[in-house]
């Protein structure tokens, strides 16, 4: 065993058994256990799921509703046992799964801290150290000596988040827990993931956001009827999602492929730039005067366009523009039309060509750059257009070459002890 695994799943399956009818009393409970059919039927949720976990990385899990997501990660968790295959877990081990677990709502939620942070395994003396900082993430302060009961869902969420947080285990399990709160909340959210991975805690990380996937894990799987099928560096396995949902690929699995995440490092991104809603129709970077140009000077204005052609009537579409740096590992620049509040695009009708444009700005140090132009829905959940790596361009002349950004800060130098 690799000491860099910290969870290793081979050949997972389950099933669950689903009643054909409902039993209304006794006798017919009695007739059906002595039948030989039970009026039960086996619905397969995972069948051959297979992955590994580095100990210190982001993971993530994705899927549509009812794919077999929230069933893999209780199974990760222990609360469900595999019908065959099997589990290792190496480290210790805290599921974000349905939080609020233990909590009595005919308590305060005071009360129900100390109560959450016993079963996290917490003193009450090491509860009262943290409790401060516990509702002050909640942003709860005003509601603590009320009955739980009297708490609207959000609430009892950011109170159980706050807490669970607190948990010191190195492998964290996080099903959809950002579903519920406001945008600050979700950002102060967003700052402890970026915390945990500092920390290089492993985290299992189950959600639909696609932006947060991709800004926070690594690599991950993509399940579809209960199989695995694609797994690898995140941003492919949401290309894959796309794809999915768009009805572009197959979504059963090869049964001579590898059921492992063990990916080939030369694997290229995929290319959606035509789909059965779109196409890019022409790209060009260029400078201030609009000429297409490749090499720039470091502060100087680089405008990148794109032009798409719609080949089917959508609502409400959002385009945007990512730069990455030259290994696509890190996104430096993201903005797209629903950000920028730019552009009417509230009913775009099929044989309609649209062109953007989008300023890059200009504290990008020395350094070749990759653009991705892209097009979704509304809700960000199917992309219309996906063109990774459609064209780079290149900065040089930076004035400090050892960081991706440039700002002209304000900076003092104060002299406070003589000695």
């Amino acid at each position: 065993m690799s000491e860099k695994a910290a969870i290793i799943v081979k050949d997972l399956h389950k099933s669950f058994k689903l009643p054909h009818e409902r039993i209304s009393g006794i006798k017919q409970g009695l007739v059906n256990f002595f039948r030989l059919n039970r009026g039960f039927e086996e619905q397969k949720v995972l069948n051959g799921i297979s992955f590994k976990i580095k100990k210190g990385e982001f993971f993530g899990i994705v899927g549509r509703n009812g794919s077999g997501k929230s069933t893999l990660l209780k199974l990760l968790a222990g609360i469900y046992t595999p019908d065959s295959g099997s589990i290792e877990v190496n480290g210790s081990l805290t599921p974000f799964i349905e939080l609020g677990v233990g909590f009595n709502p005919e308590l305060t939620g005071k009360e129900n801290v100390f109560l959450n942070g016993a079963l996290l395994g917490f003193s009450r003396e090491e509860m009262s150290k943290m409790y401060h900082d516990i509702v002050e993430f909640a942003e709860l302060e005003k509601f603590m000596d009320q009955k739980l009961k009297n708490y609207s869902s959000g609430m009892q969420v950011r109170l159980a988040f706050s807490i669970a947080i607190r948990a010191k285990s190195n492998i964290l399990l996080i099903d959809e827990v950002l579903a519920v709160g406001d945008a600050a909340f979700q950002t102060k959210c967003f700052d402890h993931f970026y915390k945990l991975k500092r920390e290089s805690r492993t985290v299992v990380f189950v959600s639909h956001d696609r932006g947060a996937l991709e800004k926070f894990c690594d690599r991950g799987v993509l399940i579809e009827g209960g199989s695995l099928v694609s797994a690898g560096p995140i941003r492919e396995v949401l290309s894959d999602y796309a794809r999915i949902v768009l009805g572009e690929i197959e979504t059963t699995v090869n049964p001579e492929a590898p059921a492992s995440n063990e990916e080939k490092e030369d694997r290229k991104p995929r290319d959606s730039r035509e789909t059965e809603y779109a196409k890019v129709t022409g790209i060009e970077i260029c400078d201030q005067n609009g000429r297409a140009k490749r090499k720039f000077s470091f502060g100087e204005p680089v405008t990148v366009r794109y032009r798409v052609k719609f080949k089917r009537a959508v609502s409400s579409p959002i385009a945007g523009l990512t730069v990455w740096d030259k290994n696509v590992t890190k996104a430096v620049f993201a903005t797209n039309t629903l950000i920028e509040n730019k552009g009417d695009l509230s009913q775009v009708k099929a044989g309609e060509e649209f062109e953007f444009s989008f300023s890059i700005p200009t504290t990008l140090n020395d350094g070749e750059y990759i653009i991705e132009p892209g097009i979704a829905n509304e809700a960000i959940t199917i992309y219309f257009i996906q063109y990774p790596a459609a064209s780079s361009f290149l900065i040089s002349g930076s004035p400090n070459p050892h960081s991706i950004l440039s700002a002209d800060r304000p900076m003092t130098v104060k002299k406070i002890s003589t000695g």
